[in-house]
């Protein structure tokens, strides 16, 4: 049972409801995270609009799917793992190997997508402070400075999402069932800079 309220249309704070009611027609069902986040209007409006900006990145699908399924799983956010898996899976079309080694935090066989998931583990564990070797080994896999800060947008993205998931404990939508994560305990000690 979650911890705050999933909001419906009927009972979600009016600020929300045009979005809920939008989510729900472009999905099919409406999302328990988006229905978490109605609790805070201003908290969906920031979700919806940091979504459509970060889509927007010069990092291309697969590689912001890998910067999501990476921090939902380093935050232990298995409602994220399960919808990014999701999205890789059905939109992006990423195959078996390449989600399961992103949900289980291990290297990829894509040097670029893995340039990307090592990347985002070190702007989350250093807390944006990577070392010049790390983001050297990220431009020398063919990223840019725009590219990098990307990739913090992304993880700025994905903790606005992980956290209120693990705050708000919502349970998965039967859509997202056949892609649930219950993966490894991930440390939460902070990293040392």
């Amino acid at each position: 049972m979650a911890r705050l309220p999933l909001r419906t249309l009927d009972d979600a704070p009016d600020a929300a409801q045009p979005a809920l009611a939008a989510a729900e027609k472009a999905n099919g069902f409406l999302p328990n995270l988006l229905r978490l986040l109605a609790n805070a209007p201003v908290a969906l409006e920031t979700y919806l609009t940091v979504s459509k900006i970060n889509a927007r990145a010069s990092l291309n699908h697969a590689e912001r799917e890998a910067v999501q399924i990476t921090a939902a799983a380093i935050h232990g956010c298995g409602f994220c793992v399960a919808g990014h898996t999701a999205i890789a899976k059905k939109q992006v079309k990423l195959d078996e190997g390449t989600v399961s080694a992103l949900r289980n935090l291990r290297p990829l066989a894509d040097g670029k997508l893995d340039a990307v998931a090592t990347f985002t583990k070190a702007v989350i564990t250093r807390r944006g402070a990577v070392s010049d070797a790390e983001l050297a080994s990220f431009r020398a896999a063919g990223f840019d400075d725009a590219a990098a800060l990307e990739v913090v947008l992304g993880v700025s993205l994905a903790t606005l999402c992980n956290f209120a998931n693990n705050l708000g404990q919502p349970a998965l939508n039967p859509e997202l069932e056949p892609y649930r994560w219950d993966g490894a305990e991930v440390s939460t000690a902070p990293a040392s800079v």
